[in-house]
C-alpha cells in the first residue's frame, strides 16, 4: 500500500514522522493510505477484502490518528471499533474475497474528534436484527460481538448507504 499524507494542517511544517510527509511510501500492495484535504487531517483507505490486511491498515491509521489525536485516552477505543468495523467490511460486506475493495475515511474534525467511515462492497444488513450478544444463545456465541463493541466504544454511530457504510465518532 501507499502512505501518501502531509502535515495535518495548512501552513505547518511536515514532521519527522514517515506517516506525516508529502511523499509517498511504498508499504505492500495490500491498501493505500491518502491525504485529499489540507487543513484537516483527512485519509482515504482502501484495501482488498483480505482479512491478512485489516490489522497492518489499523496499525498505519492508529500510527497517524495517535500523531494528530490529543487525548490518548481514546486510542483503544478507536482502534478496537476500526478493526471491528474493517473485519465485519470484509468478512460480511466483502465476503472475503479479496478482488472486492474495502473503503475507510478517517477525518480529524475541528473540534478534534474523529470520524471513521467504512465502506463495503455488500448489500448491507439490518442493525436491529443482530441478536444481542449479552443475551441467550448469543452469550455463547463465538462471533457478533462487532457491533455491539462499536457502539459502546465510539460516541456516536451510524449505518447509512443501505446499512454498507459504517459512520463511528469518537469526541
Amino acid at each position: 500500500w501507499v502512505i501518501a499524507v502531509e502535515s495535518p494542517s495548512a501552513g505547518s511544517h511536515p514532521t519527522n514522522s514517515p506517516f506525516l510527509s508529502t511523499r509517498k511510501q511504498a508499504m505492500t500492495d495490500n491498501h493505500e493510505i491518502q491525504k485529499f484535504e489540507t487543513g484537516t487531517l483527512k485519509l482515504k483507505v482502501t484495501l482488498a477484502a483480505d482479512r491478512n490486511a485489516v490489522d497492518p491498515v489499523v496499525q498505519s491509521v492508529m500510527d497517524v490518528v495517535r500523531l494528530v489525536h490529543c487525548d490518548a485516552e481514546k486510542y483503544d477505543a478507536i482502534e478496537l471499533a476500526l478493526t471491528e468495523a474493517l473485519a465485519n467490511a470484509v468478512v460480511h460486506g466483502a465476503k472475503a474475497d479479496p478482488s472486492k475493495i474495502v473503503e475507510c475515511d478517517v477525518v480529524r474534525n475541528e473540534d478534534e474528534s474523529i470520524l471513521i467511515v467504512v465502506r463495503d462492497p455488500g448489500t448491507g444488513f439490518k442493525p436491529g436484527e443482530i441478536p444481542d450478544p449479552l443475551r441467550g444463545e448469543s452469550v455463547y456465541s463465538d462471533h457478533g460481538r462487532g457491533i455491539f463493541l462499536i457502539n459502546q466504544l465510539m460516541d456516536e454511530v451510524k449505518f447509512l448507504k443501505n446499512d454498507t457504510e459504517t459512520h463511528m465518532i469518537k469526541k
